[in-house]
């Protein structure tokens, strides 16, 4: 089932139900009132939710009413946890590569704490404060858990994941250059990320889903062409194992979100690239300076995942506003 969360005016928004076609919702706020209800009793609302998808992607669903993806908030407006991953080790060898870094720890994945508190939604301008601190977007996919025990496998933590959601992780790369000589990790550098409307249970995904990963292309548009269709299968941990690795040592709750980090391709010449950091390393490897500039005032990035009945998310359609119009 397609789940998403329609803007009542609250804080975290109405739970609606969301066709496979993406042409209608339903309101399920009879069952849970919100997706974070849904994911704290998920065992007894997830069969009610789906019978009730069942009827909507038939046609005999009383109330439902069109699809308005500008009407939906992200899938999980705010959460109690975000977790990115950095699962795509070309990237990371892009970076280490061009900029002459330390070598990355390949044999556990690498994840950092982010900001949860807000999640934008996948239409909404995005306002920085200047163009000069790097403005980068980042394609990714997460996975929405519920509660997850300390210390299980791999293995188990499969069991535990609830929905899976397509994200554009807001970058200030200038910023995160400082930010990371001090050791201490990203505050400025990471601004609120935004998410596109639609959250789909993993068996949505059919065959894609496997071994813990979205075996399906992410698109990037930029500047009105094509940036990046890096394959999301790709990971070298699957979420299953950044799930597990996150759990290690503590308990996860009901609607924490894991990213996998930045897609990225072996084959990044053929399919490109899912941010500008990136590119941006490949150019000064390749031609001994980077030459893409990053997001300016008014210029926008879409993000989107599509299958044979058409996008499988909604699509992260945003615009930059520089605030200080530097």
């Amino acid at each position: 089932m397609k789940l998403a969360t329609l803007d009542d005016g609250t804080r975290d928004g109405c739970l609606v139900l969301v066709s496979r076609d993406l042409g209608a919702v339903l309101a399920c706020d009879d069952v849970a009132g919100t997706l974070q209800e849904a994911l704290e009793d998920w065992d007894r609302v997830s069969p009610l939710l789906a019978a009730m998808a069942e009827r909507l992607d038939h046609g005999g669903a009383a109330g439902a009413r069109p699809f308005d993806a500008g009407a939906m908030k992200a899938p999980l407006p705010r959460a109690w946890q975000w977790l990115d991953g950095s699962a795509f080790s070309t990237h990371g060898q892009l970076m280490q590569l061009a900029y002459d870094l330390p070598p990355v720890p390949s044999d556990i994945p690498l994840m950092y704490q982010g900001l949860s508190h807000r999640f934008a939604a996948g239409h909404e301008d995005m306002v920085f404060p200047s163009a000069a601190d790097g403005i980068d977007f980042e394609a990714e996919l997460a996975v929405i858990v519920d509660d997850v025990p300390q210390g299980l496998s791999p293995e188990e933590a499969l069991g535990h994941i609830r929905l899976v959601m397509l994200v554009n992780d807001w970058s200030l790369r200038v910023l995160g250059a400082a930010e990371m000589r001090t050791g201490f990790g990203w505050v400025q550098a990471k601004p609120a990320c935004s998410a596109a409307p639609v959250a789909v249970t993993p068996d949505e995904l059919g065959d894609r889903w496997k071994d813990g990963r979205v075996h399906l292309p992410v698109m990037v548009h930029y500047q009105g062409g094509r940036f990046g269709e890096a394959d999301a299968g790709c990971m070298d941990f699957g979420f299953h194992e950044l799930i597990a690795h996150a759990a290690r040592t503590r308990t996860l709750c009901a609607g924490t979100i894991i990213g996998s980090g930045t897609i990225s391709n072996p084959a990044y010449n053929v399919v490109g690239s899912s941010c500008i950091a990136e590119r941006r390393a490949i150019e000064k490897i390749e031609r001994g300076a980077p030459h893409t500039p990053f997001m300016q005032d008014g210029e926008a990035v879409r993000i989107e995942v599509r299958q044979r009945r058409g996008s499988l998310f909604g699509a992260i359609d945003q615009r930059v506003v520089v605030a200080g119009r530097d």
